[in-house]
């Protein structure tokens, strides 16, 4: 079966075929590690994960490369306002490095509690300097980069095909630009790009400084993928991904400065993820209407019920946040959870049956077409929850073993954590907690039912209400 994933370059769906047979080199932008990233962030990860876990389902060897922004991204995402991290470094009143290091540690434990996958190589913004300063080199050289008292900008009006990714014309991005970029007086044109900042003016106390050809500095935020990216992977490599936000400026220039300095094409598949809005608003920090993975545990949500309500949406339609989707997406998890445990009771009571080949291979089929329709998640989920339905409904065309088995095909692309889930043996605790909330219900104190529900799911147990009374699945 063949995968087809939307090519953002030609603004189309294409069959996938990589420039090694059975090799995919595939780089994603990372984290700015001035912050906590917020779960917008996390969609464009998760969103990410699937493709390469959809890769690796085809078949395909993924080597996955990320980069780790710790210099240059300025508080405009041009090249406007100050260094995010050292401005973050003066508020907490910690070094920069310090601050780097933290929130690069939160980042990590974030996407390990999403069931995110590590990239296979993950490289620091400040561990490629030699390589970013020697690509300014050769730009320099063949005349695409210039340099001022200042800086060393690129000059847009020299690469010819700037605006084609974008789609947007060169005029209209100068508009666009903030007036603190546009009336740099040595810049030669509006919609040049720093390529590397010179310590002096504005930025003479900047901490983190390396030597260079044009006096001490620090690199701009665009040339670190560059680097990171063609160093490791070459060029042309076969997928970039990343966020819509980062279609202008940061992949317009990655691809820019890219092209110009080694002629060829950067990468041949290029997937945007589309915004996460909240409450119908783009989300963001600067707006102050975001959460963070750690928001959302202290409101008692499991993190796999975020993950789940992205994968309800296509990667590529926005996707609106309340906390009311997000209790929706955990009931629906909760389900899943149910049954796999159910499943699980099964097989330790031994139960056996012979499964119907034919039903069991339409469901996987049907979910291998979805996933290779350009990462179709909500579709997948469909044909996960009406194989829910088919056991259900008559269980004895099934055999557990063999579900089971479907179920964890599945999540090799949705990542949900299938096998972690139990039975395990009833804690006394958690059957004495049961008890004591059966109690509070026939007394009509949900209060404190409710309360006893908590204790009982920190102890990793969830409460499923039925008509023939409360039961405990393991989490």
């Amino acid at each position: 079966m063949n995968l087809k994933i939307y090519n953002f370059l030609t603004r189309r769906k294409e069959p996938f075929k990589p420039i090694k047979k059975g090799l995919v080199g595939f780089y994603a932008c990372g984290p700015t590690v001035y912050n906590y990233a917020h779960i917008g962030n996390f969609r464009t990860y998760i969103f990410e994960d699937v493709l390469r876990r959809t890769l690796e389902y085809a078949g395909y060897k993924v080597k996955h490369v990320m980069n780790i922004t710790d210099v240059g991204h300025l508080t405009s995402d041009a090249d406007a306002g100050e260094d995010k991290i050292e401005k973050e470094a003066r508020k907490e009143k910690k070094s920069v490095w310090n601050i780097a290091k933290f929130y690069e540690k939160a980042f990590f434990a974030d996407i390990d509690a999403l069931h995110i996958k590590q990239a296979e190589l993950i490289v620091r913004a400040t561990d490629s300097i030699k390589t970013q300063i020697k690509i300014i080199k050769i730009l320099i050289k063949k005349k695409y980069a210039y340099e001022t008292s200042t800086a060393v900008y690129f000059h847009v009006p020299k690469f010819k095909n700037y605006s084609r990714y974008s789609r947007q014309p060169l005029k209209n991005l100068i508009i666009g630009a903030r007036a603190e970029v546009v009336s740099d007086n040595e810049k030669k044109h509006p919609a040049d790009f720093v390529l590397w900042f010179k310590a002096v003016g504005r930025f003479q106390n900047h901490v983190m400084r390396w030597p260079s050809p044009w006096g001490d500095g620090f690199p701009g935020w665009h040339i670190e993928c560059s680097a990171i990216s063609s160093e490791n992977l070459g060029q042309p490599f076969d997928i970039h991904a990343g966020g819509v936000d980062h279609i202008f400026p940061h992949h317009t220039n990655e691809i820019a400065q890219s092209e110009a300095a080694y002629g060829k094409k950067l990468a041949h598949f290029w997937l945007e993820g589309e915004h996460l809005i909240i409450d119908s608003k783009r989300m963001g920090k600067s707006l102050g209407n975001f959460y963070i993975l750690r928001d959302l545990e202290k409101k008692e949500f499991w993190p796999e019920s975020f993950r789940y309500l992205v994968l309800s949406a296509h990667y590529r339609s926005q996707l609106n946040f309340t906390l009311e989707s997000l209790q929706s997406a955990e009931n629906a998890f909760l389900g899943l959870t149910i049954f796999i445990s159910r499943l699980k009771a099964d097989l330790a009571q031994s139960v056996k049956r012979i499964s119907v080949f034919r039903t069991l291979n339409r469901f996987q089929v049907n979910f291998q077409k979805a996933v290779f329709d350009d990462l179709n998640t909500p579709k997948a989920l469909a044909v996960m929850w009406n194989l829910v339905h088919e056991y259900n409904k008559n269980s004895k065309k099934f055999n557990p073993k063999d579900i089971l088995a479907l179920f964890y095909d599945f999540d090799k692309v949705l990542g949900l954590g299938f096998a972690n889930i139990g039975p395990e043996a009833l804690s006394t605790e958690a059957q004495k907690l049961l008890k004591e909330r059966e109690k509070a219900r026939k007394a009509g104190d949900f209060k404190k039912a409710d309360e006893i529900r908590l204790q009982i799911k920190h102890l990793g147990w969830q409460v499923s209400d039925t008509t023939g009374g409360s039961q405990l699945f393991h989490l």
